[in-house]
């Protein structure tokens, strides 16, 4: 693949990454206070469940991308090794507004330094052997994999209006 294909390709990965963000965005500016506490469906997760959740798996992008420290993994215990508990939490909508905007930021800031070729580049859960098994774990596999994973919930989160 030459270079201005790699380049083509990686900065389409993250607008798409930046436009999933984008309307995520949109819905949390949208959303009072109380909207947090709505359910997806019936016994479901909570819009603030799933807005933590997001948060720390972004956050957890940092290491496994190599590209910084991680800002919260206090959000891990909450909202990636439990369920939604249906209980107050430990976080408020204004705290989990502001953990997804900082995350966020900083992380697609530190994205769009990386070049076409370090997209390519294995990411940190991957020994150099398995890599030259499987050349395809590399950064640019997590972007897309992290995309899908937040679009998923971004419809989620529409079920809610």
């Amino acid at each position: 693949m030459s270079a201005s294909s790699t380049q083509r390709l990686t900065a389409a990965a993250l607008d798409s990454w930046k436009q999933v963000l984008g309307r995520i965005d949109q819905i949390l500016t949208s959303s009072s206070d109380e909207d947090f506490e709505r359910e997806v469906a019936p016994g479901r997760n909570r819009v603030r469940y799933l807005v933590g959740h997001l948060a720390a798996v972004h956050d957890r992008m940092f290491a496994l991308l190599g590209v910084g420290e991680r800002l919260h993994p206090e959000l891990d215990a909450e909202f990636l090794e439990n369920p939604d508990s249906h209980a107050a939490g430990s976080h408020s909508a204004a705290q989990l507004r502001a953990i997804w905007a900082e995350v966020n930021a900083k992380l697609t800031a530190a994205l769009e330094q990386l070049t076409p070729e370090q997209w390519l580049d294995k990411h940190t859960a991957v020994s150099d052997e398995d890599f030259k098994k499987e050349p395809h774990r590399h950064r640019l596999s997590v972007l897309l994999s992290r995309t899908n994973h937040a679009s998923f919930h971004q419809g989620q989160l529409r079920l809610t209006r």
